[in-house]
């Protein structure tokens, strides 16, 4: 039985991306050498570095004067580089989130911060609108999606301030327009590659105006200096997002999968808001296309754990959804092809109807 995978991270990749993987680990390039035992010095994994730095620029059109970065970790070792890097009095947070509340918590270790707006009073079930951000703030830190609660931006705002976005589960989902940020960060687990690296795409220009002394290895302008290279980046975790890349492009980019986000929400918003056994948990325009999440309506509660059996029964794997949220999440990332979500959608209609 062909299964689909809807975790929400670490996350499904395309299947020719994992058996590429797989065979680079095996033996690279013909080399006789597994990848995992190339220096990341060598000649050999110099080409696959450039590539993949080379590739994001151009889904993302981003424009000169920015450099991407691959480096060990996750978007939270980013809440903290963030404002080592670019707070040198103030900066402004808009909280959507649990995400969103971790980074803006270590902001304040750096300066003052300023929450712009909140949707904690609705369990974060909207992205507050018609908010005022601070002229003199340094910059303005946005989550584009929240990955717990469903909701999402989905598209660049505008502010009177440069803004840093983390983009961990939404990245190369949507055309952005970069020159609006003075960083973009994330975590490559959800939809680029598998954990344990994390990239920055980073407005060169922006650097070098606090006042503090920034470690080494927290300085984005030290592992630009040396390309990615300051201390031994998470080469295999490099590849893959090199071949997901590479796939991305093969489909038709980033207009293909935001077409795609697009089709796969709505199938299976249409179901949640047609089945009188189910409801989403975010509010309509502000629903995610990455994390669907939705409970059982009221008075179905207690067939939660029966559902969640009978979906992995036909092969939807993984749909239980956060604890903070409880219910079910479907995270619909760009390896999720249609029939999943189709799949998904029907076992939703068949269980209500037995």
């Amino acid at each position: 039985m062909k299964k689909y995978n809807f975790n929400a991270g670490p996350s499904m990749l395309p299947r020719e991306v994992v058996e590429a993987t797989a065979s680079a680990v095996l033996d690279y390039n013909g080399m006789g050498l597994s990848l995992m035992e190339l220096s990341h010095r060598s000649a050999e994994f110099k080409p696959i570095l450039d590539e993949a730095r080379a590739l994001l620029k151009e889904l993302l059109d981003v424009p000169q004067g920015y450099e991407v970065l691959f480096i060990g970790g996750g978007a939270s070792m980013h809440f903290c580089m963030v404002p080592f890097n670019f707070l040198n009095r103030k900066a402004a947070y808009l909280n959507t989130g649990t995400w969103a509340s971790k980074a803006m918590k270590e902001a304040k270790l750096f300066g003052e911060v300023v929450e712009v707006a909140s949707s904690a009073d609705k369990k974060f079930s909207y992205i507050p609108k018609n908010f005022e951000v601070p002229a003199d703030a340094d910059y303005l830190h946005v989550t584009s999606n929240n990955t717990i609660y469903g909701t999402q931006l989905h598209s660049d705002l505008d502010s009177p301030v440069p803004m840093i976005a983390d983009m961990s589960s939404d990245i190369l989902s949507r055309p952005i327009d970069v020159s609006k940020y003075s960083c973009i960060y994330g975590g490559a687990q959800k939809n680029l590659a598998q954990s344990g690296l994390s990239f920055a795409i980073v407005k060169e220009s922006a650097l070098g105006k606090v006042e503090r002394a920034i470690p080494s290895i927290l300085d984005y302008g030290v592992h630009i200096a040396n390309g990615s290279l300051f201390n031994t980046p998470p080469t295999l975790p490099i590849y893959t997002a090199l071949c997901n890349m590479r796939w991305v492009k093969q489909q038709g980019g980033v207009v293909e999968m935001e077409r795609r986000a697009l089709q796969r929400a709505e199938i299976l918003y249409s179901e949640i808001d047609r089945n009188p056994m189910f409801c989403a948990t975010a509010d309509g325009e502000d629903r995610s296309y990455m994390n669907i999440d939705f409970v059982m309506a009221p008075g179905y509660e207690i067939l939660e754990e029966k559902f969640v059996e009978y979906a992995a029964s036909r092969g939807v794997v993984a749909i239980k959804g956060h604890r903070s949220v409880g219910g079910f999440r479907a995270s619909c990332y760009n390896a999720m092809p249609v029939e999943g979500v189709r799949l998904l959608a029907e076992c939703m209609s068949d269980f209500a109807k037995r």
